[in-house]
């Protein structure tokens, strides 16, 4: 791959990883005012889009550990790993970005890939299979070749192709497929389409080159143009395990004989059941080369979260733009980009159900509040209700109650609203959970674990 070449590759994946993040350890903040979530999610955007990986990556650790519990910034994280070229990182992160909620196409196939990398291919096809629906087919299909399922990987390209979607990157995806699989003939008349006869020999050895089994790592090191590194990990500090999960709260809750407390962006989450409400259904689950075209898979540019709205734990914004060697300039166009592209924009079944949820929904009032998530400030809690807000407009009208907290000795701030009936805050709830997030009802005369007498706030609709 020529130096021109990584560059440009380099710069676009930059922009693709929209959000990100350091070299410098995390205990380098130690004794200094740690700055906020936002801000450090903003700089690690920033870095990455400088292409100052080390920076990137230090800048989204900072905001992981300012809210551990945002899955936006699990997913910013991540892609600052990929970046740097740590793909063990990257899993980490990634993995926890789903487990909080962003299950976007965008997300979902980074976390593939880097399962791929890691050789985790049981995984990665689970991974690919749960989400294939949300995954568009030259993007679903080559990961299904990569992942160890040619046969399907090739169906999937090959009906792709027969419906209509005859481009150079579905074309070059298939024929590499074809190369994975030791079908050299089939793979060299289909890229022969794309490539000049001058390159259809050098193409076809550096594919020959990444077809040994025990180049995983570089297949997807070359398909994003990334440079692998030495990767020591993700920080122990910044393990999802070491802030309190859904159960771990509700555990903690029903020693104190008391509903349980939630928290869906840092640290504190809670069970969506309570004492006070009848049970509810489960909601849904919300997926050295030239510069002639070459297959590679694309995720998601992480668009910048704006100042005052952007998703709390669900899908981030982190979306895979196209990462591929461009068309050399004998047969120039547009549809040459050989890459797995922009996820497909179809809604997701969680997006659906939570539609239909909306279309029935009619707050009714009543003294029910419902939690929707708990932060370290009182800044972010306010920020957290602002962005509550736009994704869930069917809240309009209903009473802000932060409520101030110390559990295990850490201070939270409670982001509640309140003002339902007890079957209203059930059905918000599960609106709520079917968009991904964390939610649970509660009788507002009742105080939750935790809660300082005066630290509850209440701002009336």
């Amino acid at each position: 791959m020529s130096t021109t070449t990584t560059a440009n590759r380099t710069r676009i994946w930059a922009f693709a990883i929209t959000t990100a993040l350091a070299s410098t350890t995390l205990a380098g903040c130690a004794g200094k005012v740690a700055p906020s979530s936002a801000m450090s999610a903003e700089q690690a955007r920033v870095a990455l889009a400088k292409g100052k990986d080390p920076r990137a990556v230090e800048s989204a650790q900072a905001a992981v550990l300012a809210s551990p519990r945002d899955a936006q910034n699990r997913a910013l994280l991540g892609a600052a790993y990929i970046q740097s070229g740590r793909f063990g990182s990257a899993e980490t992160a990634l993995g926890d970005a789903v487990k909080l909620g962003d299950t976007s196409a965008r997300t979902v196939l980074a976390y593939a890939l880097t399962q791929i990398a890691a050789g985790h291919n049981e995984s990665a096809l689970q991974t690919i299979d749960q989400y294939k629906a949300s995954l568009d087919p030259a993007n679903y299909g080559l990961a299904m070749v990569l992942a160890g399922r040619p046969k399907e990987g090739i169906d999937v390209l090959g009906r792709a192709l027969r419906s209509g979607e005859n481009t150079a990157k579905i074309r070059q995806n298939l024929a590499y497929s074809f190369a994975l699989t030791g079908d050299w003939r089939t793979a060299r008349l289909i890229a022969a389409q794309d490539l000049p006869a001058n390159q259809l020999g050098q193409r076809l050895g550096e594919w020959a080159v990444l077809t040994n089994p025990q180049m995983a790592q570089q297949r997807i090191a070359s398909l994003l143009g990334v440079k692998l590194a030495n990767d020591p990990g993700q920080p122990a500090e910044l393990a999802l395990a070491n802030f309190p999960s859904t159960q771990m709260l509700a555990d903690e809750a029903a020693t104190q004989n008391a509903a349980p407390a939630s928290a869906s962006r840092p640290v504190e989450l809670a069970s969506a059941s309570t004492a006070e409400l009848p049970p509810e259904a489960p909601a849904p689950s919300a997926s050295n080369t030239s510069s002639a075209p070459t297959v590679a898979l694309t995720l998601p540019p992480v668009e910048p979260r704006p100042a005052s709205a952007a998703p709390i734990a669900t899908g981030g914004k982190f979306a895979v733009n196209e990462v591929v060697e461009p068309v050399p300039q004998a047969i120039a166009k547009p549809a040459a980009k050989i890459a797995i592209t922009h996820p497909n924009r179809t809604k997701s079944a969680a997006n659906a159900k939570a539609k239909k949820f909306l279309a029935a929904f009619e707050r009714k009032e009543g003294n029910f509040n419902i939690q929707l998530g708990s932060y370290f400030s009182q800044d972010d809690a306010e920020w957290a209700w602002k962005n509550f807000h736009r994704l869930h407009p069917e809240l309009k009208g209903s009473d802000k109650v932060i409520t101030k907290a110390v559990v295990k000795g850490k201070t939270y701030y409670r982001v509640a609203a309140g003002g339902f009936a007890r079957n209203s805050a059930r059905q918000m709830c599960s609106i709520v959970k079917s968009k991904g997030g964390d939610c649970f009802a509660y009788a507002g005369t009742r105080v939750l674990p935790g809660a300082i007498s005066n630290g509850t706030q209440v701002a009336s609709r």
